[in-house]
């Protein structure tokens, strides 16, 4: 799989990635590392006056159907429509492009940057400001009554023992901080875009946060805040996510997909479903299909903008 050169002013506004963002990623493990390390950069960035008794010790959640029912990005990307942020026409094509590929599961390079180009075409010019707002909006109208309960009381219990709590999406950066500033969590790994002058350049800081990228960006901040990742714990809904899960020493599946539910029983894993019978059948048909079809294509309009408080 092949990238889209990068350009040398991208990425300038994270603190430690500018040469990384400037160089060509030749494959989708590069691709993966630079997106791990640039999420990993802004979190630091937003953790960096956190004082914690426990600090070598932290908690990392993903948020679609682990912390929130259903697909952060779809939430999203319907608010987003319905303020004439994007036309149809533009996330219908996309989302084509984005479920043939997941369909026929070919890594064909052209087809593979041809997804990458339409998914960030249409939001190219757009103000990382002007997402940032109506995001805010997006979650209080379409997100927040669709928080697990049983999943943020154990957000909380990491917090009362002392310890910071990140969520891990593929969603962007910017929605990413919005669920975890209101849920009173440390912070947000998510997929990272590039902006110049806080403006959409229609680019990628390197891959998607899914998969691969989730482990790479959860190493990465754990040599930036010290942490043991040995002691640390991990929450996940999708076998996608076992890079990130068998990368800690505590990993705990929430309302999990098929694979996940059989692997975590082999394995010992702790498993909690706060789910129904009916919506945990109805997901584990539905929910890869939604997430992968939608998420590929909005992630990828996430916009990089440094907080600076």
């Amino acid at each position: 799989m092949t990238g889209p050169d990068r350009d040398p002013g991208a990425g300038a506004a994270v603190p430690g990635i500018r040469a990384a963002a400037t160089a060509t990623a030749p494959d989708l493990r590069s691709r993966s590392v630079l997106a791990g390390e640039a999420s990993a950069a802004v979190a630091e960035v937003e953790s960096a006056l956190a004082v914690t008794p426990d600090p070598d010790a932290a908690a990392f959640f993903d948020v679609d159907n682990t912390i929130m029912q259903g697909a952060s990005i779809f939430h999203l990307a319907r608010g987003l429509h319905r303020r004439k942020f994007f036309t149809t026409r533009d996330i219908l094509g996309a989302a084509w492009k984005q479920a043939y590929f997941r369909l026929v599961g070919v890594e064909d390079p052209g087809h593979v940057a041809e997804v990458r180009s339409s998914a960030l075409a249409f939001i190219a010019g757009h103000t990382a400001r002007e997402l940032e707002e109506l995001s805010e909006e997006i979650f209080d109208e379409a997100m927040a009554h669709r928080i697990w309960p049983g999943t943020r009381a154990l957000a909380q219990q990491h917090l009362d023992q002392g310890q910071r709590v990140w969520l891990v999406t593929a969603a962007p950066i910017e929605i990413a901080r919005i669920i975890a500033r209101r849920l009173g969590l440390t912070g947000a790994l998510g997929t990272v875009a590039e902006q110049e002058g806080g403006v959409y350049t229609g680019r990628l800081v390197g891959e998607m946060m899914h998969g691969p990228a989730k482990a790479e960006a959860l190493a990465a901040l754990a040599a930036r805040e010290g942490l043991d990742l040995s002691r640390c714990s991990a929450y996940s809904d999708s076998y996608n996510d076992l890079p990130m899960l068998t990368l800690v020493g505590d990993p705990v599946v929430i309302n999990p997909d098929g694979r996940l539910r059989d692997h975590a029983k082999d394995q010992g894993w702790r498993v909690r479903d706060y789910r129904t019978g009916r919506k945990a059948a109805r997901a584990g048909l539905l929910g890869a299909g939604l997430a992968g079809a939608v998420g590929g294509v909005v992630a990828a309009g996430a916009a990089l903008r440094r907080r600076v408080h």
